[in-house]
């Protein structure tokens, strides 16, 4: 059964991204300059085995009667009023605006079934303003990058239950089970340290172009990989070094684009030279994918080069573990790309931190960990008052992230943060992947409301 989706919101959230993502097909312009789209456009869209009708809205926005803008408007009503479902995006990067709680009004207004999409969620940067889309009041908000392609599985499963009629295979057909997504890994180092070598190794080709000369890649390379029945897309990069040595402006053009893979992918290989390892620039990369979110996993390449020595193994992860606490316990796999040895146990190792990247607790086993941990620890008192913590929960995965609710959550002490961090790392076998806890402020119920006259 076909059925048609409404894509709204204000200005510049990406909406005509997303329809093109949908449709397969550039067909709406995209700028950054907001109002490029003014008449509603449509399109055939495909999301994994739905089949259905998508119309591109003008952005949202007060407008004076018989002005353009206001015309623009009609046609985005009319857009609604044709809908069966409608799509309210808003930019997680810029939070919940008050633009976008008047409109989440005219949402709810038109009795559609609505799924809330904050769009732009890639990196840190859209991690905050996904959690304040809850404010709408528009139920749990969908995280995508239309841009990347991020978050459509979850797209997905929102639209089937939004409209679960119109969703449903047919009488006496079973619904197709949607397209395996493949795990985007990202391969990243400084350079010479074998990443086209290891790629071109997981390939069983000469793909890409190699030799002992450093930073011979210049742009992020994409290729598909089947690894024992898994699908993978991998990016090869070109080589990072420090910024001090970055001079010409294609070298930053390159850097520019292994930031993006980096951005975009799900688990990130940082590649290390076994000959001189953990250089200052190795720990900058690493901390880097950190901050962004990523899943890890650490190879040291050229492992076949280095004398035998015994221990040389419990010593490595003692010095990764030391060197980079932030992701204690991080999946790390010694190799030769060159030589083909250790390809398999990198691969489990990607699979084992995607995985760990993925996980979702439930509300009730976390909530016990925060009883355990104050009273093992209480945190400690501010000014002479104890300091309450109320609840912990998980609004999201990829990677794990927790919010932490106290009537005086920024006066938190951070080794406190670091503390809980920990806790749950070992507490629900989370190692090495990077783990996000927010503190939010509780409304004080003894505050008293001024009175309305």
């Amino acid at each position: 059964m076909s059925f048609t989706v409404a894509i709204i919101g204000r200005p510049n959230v990406g909406k005509s991204t997303l329809f093109n993502r949908l449709v397969g097909r550039r067909l709406a312009l995209v700028d950054d300059l907001p109002g490029v789209t003014r008449d509603r456009r449509e399109g055939n869209a495909k999301l994994g085995d739905l089949a259905f009708k998508v119309i591109d809205t003008a952005g949202l926005e007060d407008a004076e009667r018989e002005s353009l803008s206001a015309r623009m408007q009609a046609q985005t009503a009319a857009a609604i009023g044709q809908a069966d479902a409608v799509l309210f995006l808003v930019d997680a990067r810029a939070g919940a605006t008050p633009a976008d709680r008047a409109f989440a009004d005219v949402v709810r207004k038109s009795g559609k079934p609505a799924i809330l999409v904050a769009n732009k969620s890639e990196g840190r940067a859209g991690k905050a303003g996904g959690l304040e889309a809850y404010a709408l009041g528009l139920g749990e908000p969908v995280a995508i990058s239309a841009e990347h392609g991020d978050g459509f599985a979850d797209l997905y499963q929102a639209l089937r239950a939004a409209l679960p009629e119109a969703t449903a295979a047919p009488e006496g057909e079973e619904m197709a089970a949607p397209t395996e997504q493949p795990i985007r890994i990202a391969i990243i180092g400084r350079p010479n340290t074998g990443k086209s070598t290891l790629v071109n190794r997981l390939l069983g080709e000469e793909r890409l172009l190699t030799g002992p000369e450093a930073g011979i890649t210049r742009d992020a390379i994409a290729v598909d990989l089947n690894w024992r029945g898994r699908h993978f897309r991998i990016h090869d990069t070109a080589g990072l070094r420090r910024r001090s040595r970055i001079e010409e402006k294609l070298e930053r053009l390159s850097v520019a684009d292994t930031l993006n893979a980096i951005r975009f992918a799900e688990v990130v290989i940082v590649l290390i030279d076994a000959q001189a390892p953990f250089e200052e620039q190795d720990i900058r990369i690493a901390d880097l994918v950190e901050r962004e979110g990523r899943a890890i996993v650490i190879a040291v390449n050229k492992w076949d080069v280095i004398e035998p020595q015994p221990g040389a193994l419990p010593r490595l992860r003692a010095s990764i573990d030391r060197i980079l606490p932030q992701i204690k316990g991080v999946p790390f796999v010694v190799l030769s790309a060159k030589a083909g040895q250790g390809l398999d146990r990198l691969m489990e190792a990607v699979m084992q931190a995607h995985a760990v990247w993925n996980r979702r607790l439930p509300t009730a086993a976390l909530n016990r960990f925060l009883g355990e941990a104050i009273s093992a620890n209480p945190p400690p008192a501010i000014s002479g008052r104890r300091f309450r913590l109320d609840y912990i929960t998980q609004p999201k995965s990829r990677p794990p992230t927790f919010v932490l609710f106290s009537a005086r959550a920024e006066a938190l002490p951070e080794t406190y943060r670091r503390y809980l961090i920990n806790g749950l790392r070992e507490n629900f076998a989370l190692p090495g992947t990077p783990i996000r806890l927010t503190l939010r402020a509780k409304a004080n119920p003894y505050v008293k409301k001024k009175r309305r006259h």
